[in-house]
């Protein structure tokens, strides 16, 4: 088994472990357990660097191991959309626009988003187009069985 996978799977399980309540419990319970232990150390300042190094040890690591999975989960929700983009009408320009700079990312969407607008206002026209063509064929139908 490779580095990489055996990185993957460790990461996996952290964040699993990591994001469980009763996780939070015990590392409440071990500073709980710290803050006590102070006045038997007469909160020395060995007693403090032990928390300090502590917590600073295990956020160091969980840093890398959260954004490992937080890059993993952003790159399979990618690549499902653009396999749904891929497999729709929409348009395949979208696919890997996540690659783009911040600027052309805002850009495209603000085409989208005007794009959205007039779609939308000539939607509610084609939509009074329609109301009145159903109000005048019901109109109609009334009349020729009356």
């Amino acid at each position: 088994m490779d580095f990489s996978k055996i990185f993957t799977n460790l990461s996996n399980w952290v964040a699993q472990v990591s994001g469980r309540p009763i996780t939070f419990v015990i590392c409440l319970a071990v500073i709980l357990i710290w803050a006590l232990s102070g006045p038997l150390f007469g909160f020395s300042d060995t007693w403090q660097l032990i928390v300090n190094t502590g917590t600073t040890i295990v956020t160091f690591l969980m840093v890398f191991l959260i954004q490992n999975t937080q890059n993993r989960d952003g790159a399979a929700i990618q690549a499902k959309l653009d396999e749904l983009i891929r497999a729709s009408a929409a348009q395949n320009v979208f696919i890997g626009i996540e690659h783009l700079t911040q600027d052309e990312l805002d850009e495209i969407r603000a085409k989208c988003e005007a794009k959205a607008k007039l779609e939308t206002a000539a939607g509610r026209a084609a939509d009074k187009a329609e109301d009145s063509a159903n109000r005048k064929a019901a109109n109609a139908a009334e009349k020729a069985t009356s």
